[in-house]
């Protein structure tokens, strides 16, 4: 997992309605706090600010890391995500990547 830093681009994990913000929404880390929250800007395609939020880093992944100026690979969010997933869950998925090979 790739630890978040400042300028990095992350990807949402949950929903944040109270900001109408959802799932796989992409924003900037502007902040990082000690306790591992991250204050994170969310903008629009003008560059105006939508939401300025607080986040644990449970609920994100890094999707693009400011010091190499590089997106991370498929293969490294894929890994990011289960990572945070329980063994039952895990399985799941790996029963479930099992079923797509056959195909």
């Amino acid at each position: 997992m790739h630890k978040p830093e400042l300028f990095d681009i992350i990807e949402l994990l949950v929903n944040l309605p109270e900001n109408n913000l959802s799932l796989g929404d992409r924003g900037a880390i502007v902040e990082c706090y000690p306790d591992n929250t991250c204050e994170v800007e969310f903008t629009n395609d003008e560059g105006e600010t939508l939401a300025l939020c607080a986040l644990s880093e449970e609920q994100f992944i890094v999707v693009w890391k400011a010091n190499t100026k590089s997106w991370l690979s498929t293969s490294e969010r894929l890994d990011a995500i289960i990572n945070r997933l329980s063994e039952p869950i895990k399985q799941e998925v790996l029963e479930f990547a099992r079923s797509l090979y056959q195909r």
